[in-house]
C-alpha cells in the first residue's frame, strides 16, 4: 500500500481521502536501510510542515522511531517534486497545541482519532534544513 502511495504522490497527486500527503524519508533506527513512507501534513507557514505521529491510535509508528534515531538524515518528497532534506523538531507545551489546532481544523477526523487513544500523538515540525 505504502508503494502505491508513493507512486501516487511521485506522479502529481498528493491527495489522499482529502488529505495532503508526503513521503517521508528516513533510515531504518536498526537497519540503517533507506525508508519511505507516505504521511498526511499540514502547513506550518511558507516552508515548514507538520506531521503527526498517530499510528493508528495504539502506538508510535516506525517512521517516528527512524526519525527519532536519524533526525540529521529526514527528507520529504511532495507531489511530483524531489526529496529536500528536513529538520524534525518534536513539539512540546503551548507550541503543541498551536499546531494541534491548526491540525485539526484542516482534518478533524484527528482529533476523533485522538479522543479514542490513550497516548498524546506526537506532532513533529519538519522545517527545510
Amino acid at each position: 500500500m505504502n508503494a502505491r502511495m508513493n507512486r501516487r504522490i511521485r506522479g502529481g497527486r498528493g491527495v489522499a481521502m482529502g488529505m495532503d500527503v508526503l513521503i517521508l524519508h528516513t533510515v531504518g533506527r536498526r537497519s540503517g536501510q533507506p525508508r519511505e513512507t507516505p504521511v498526511m501534513w499540514v502547513a506550518d507557514g511558507d516552508d515548514a510542515r507538520l506531521v503527526v505521529a498517530s499510528g493508528g491510535g495504539s502506538r508510535h509508528p516506525d517512521w517516528h522511531a527512524n526519525l527519532t534515531a536519524h533526525p540529521d538524515r529526514v527528507a520529504v518528497e511532495l507531489a511530483g517534486g524531489e526529496a529536500v532534506p528536513v529538520t524534525p523538531n518534536q513539539l512540546d507545551g503551548a507550541d503543541r497545541e498551536r499546531a494541534w489546532q491548526r491540525i485539526t481544523a484542516a482534518q478533524p477526523r484527528l482529533a476523533k482519532y485522538q479522543n479514542k487513544s490513550d497516548r498524546r500523538y506526537p506532532v513533529i515540525r519538519l522545517s527545510p534544513r
